[in-house]
């Protein structure tokens, strides 16, 4: 049976050190890191997630803001709000949570924020940087496949040179950024996506499974090879058993019974790679701090 990863215990540890790094920030330099998150609609799921982002935020001795924008606001004015935080030197970080409404195009407001504060990684720059192996030194690796990153060299070691690795997903998001990753550490990394032949032959090659598709339970536990380390990024709500009590449950992307039959490590679902991204969102910030003020990132392993 694998042993599960608890993404949950692992972003505890690393929102501590995060606390006991601002704190000493803030006593050293008199820098408290600043986090701003720009949500536009009412969207429930990321109502959810924004204020799991703040909680984390606030814990962490940060200064947090948040600015909720109706659905219909124009592209135009969430533009020049980016604009102002990214000459607030109290502000670190800005995040503009996604989806955006359809007459809002994305990559614009993107590519607005200032490569410097942007904490999610997605600015061109910053998907360079990691392209080109400088996102550690100077720029920001997406907080999801830094979180996963991170369980991977927990379970499998720092150098995964021999270890063949699969991403399932292929997003600006996860799957290409985790791919650049998989690559610096030495794995031999396929992605692999929607248009993929046998898929379930590719899978079964993988020491080091990465799912993102969004798909629930599409990877099969027979797909797994022996001894693999599975990172099950999807999270889906279902119908549940007609014997539950619950109406829904939540599911990953594989299906976890059986592959954790197969696999060596695994992660759950809820539990695993979520609470990482969060945590991995306040390691950005209070790097984003550190530079701001010319002082030294702390190492978070």
């Amino acid at each position: 049976m694998a042993e599960v990863i608890d993404g949950k215990k692992l972003a505890e540890e690393i929102a501590e050190q995060v606390k006991a790094e601002t704190a000493e920030l803030v006593k050293s330099h008199d820098i408290r890191p600043g986090l701003a998150v720009i949500t536009v609609g009412d969207d429930a799921a990321s109502q959810i997630y924004v204020a799991s982002k703040n909680r984390k935020a606030e814990e962490c001795g940060f200064h947090s803001v948040t600015h909720q924008l109706e659905a219909d606001i124009r592209e135009e004015t969430l533009i020049h709000l980016i604009q102002e935080l990214n000459e607030d030197p109290f502000i670190h970080g800005i995040l503009v949570q996604l989806p955006l409404p359809e007459h809002i195009k994305t990559q614009t407001v993107i590519q607005t924020i200032s490569p410097d504060k942007d904490v999610d990684g997605f600015h061109y720059i910053n998907v360079g940087k990691l392209a080109t192996g400088a996102a550690e030194r100077d720029g920001f690796v997406p907080c999801t496949p830094a979180g996963i990153m991170m369980m991977i060299r927990r379970a499998c070691g720092d150098d995964l040179s021999g270890l063949d690795a699969v991403i399932v997903g292929r997003s600006n998001i996860v799957g290409k950024p985790m791919a650049n990753l998989l690559l610096a550490a030495n794995a031999t990394t396929t992605i692999t996506h929607s248009h993929t032949r046998d898929l379930p032959d590719v899978i079964r090659s993988a020491d080091i499974l990465v799912v993102a598709t969004g798909q629930p339970e599409m990877v099969k536990g027979s797909w797994i090879k022996p001894g693999a380390t599975i990172i099950d990024v999807g999270i889906n709500r279902i119908s549940a058993p007609k014997k539950s009590k619950k109406v829904t449950r939540l599911v990953g992307d594989v299906e976890y019974d059986t592959a954790a039959i197969v696999a060596k490590h695994i992660t759950p679902v809820p539990g695993g790679v979520g609470p990482m991204t969060i945590a991995m969102l306040m390691v950005n910030t209070l790097k984003a701090a550190c530079r701001s003020a010319d002082v030294t990132s702390p190492e978070f392993h």
